[in-house]
């Protein structure tokens, strides 16, 4: 199995001055398409876009939430042949129409590494210049996402639904 590292940028908020295109939806669309591709060019592999809350302070004691759009991007690791990936357990069939899902099993105890070799947490920007990347931890966990979201039908109303439900018509009354 193959390793991944994964990089999270913002996606851009505003549209790119760019030659020939003079409407805000061709603008902003640029400004994405340079943002795609100056990843690209640095050897990264877009995945999604994805909308993500951000619990931030607001005045002294107060907090609100932002969503932020972030742009996910992954590429290979170059010791991809060094480094275990996690073994999959057997795919459990679910009840109903939920899809299979597998349950990563624990990764053997990396080995220490030989005498001598510098190594460093990757994409850590303080690493030295001569460090062999190492996954950090949660790498594991996202070695073995997919990256596809669940798309089984919800059936029927949730109990926690329902009681929401009453307390919204009791109010009502």
């Amino acid at each position: 199995m193959q390793a991944f590292e994964y990089k999270v940028v913002p996606a851009p908020h505003k549209g790119t001055k760019t030659k020939g295109v003079k409407t805000p939806e061709g603008r902003f669309a640029s400004s994405i398409e340079i943002t795609l591709n100056q990843m690209a060019a640095e050897g990264w592999e877009y995945q999604r876009a994805e909308l993500l809350p951000s619990d931030e302070r607001s005045g002294l004691t107060g907090s609100t939430t932002h969503w932020r759009n972030v742009l996910v991007f992954r590429r290979a690791l170059a010791t991809a042949d060094s480094v275990s990936a996690p073994a999959l357990a057997a795919t459990s069939a679910p009840a109903g129409n939920a899809p299979a899902v597998q349950a990563p099993v624990a990764a053997p105890p990396a080995a220490a590494p030989a005498a001598g070799v510098l190594t460093a947490t990757a994409g850590d920007p303080e690493a030295p210049a001569g460090a062999t990347p190492v996954p950090g931890q949660g790498a594991a966990s996202m070695r073995a996402d997919d990256g596809v979201e669940e798309l089984s039908p919800v059936s029927g109303m949730t109990a926690a639904l329902k009681a929401r439900a009453k307390l919204h018509a009791a109010d009502d009354e």
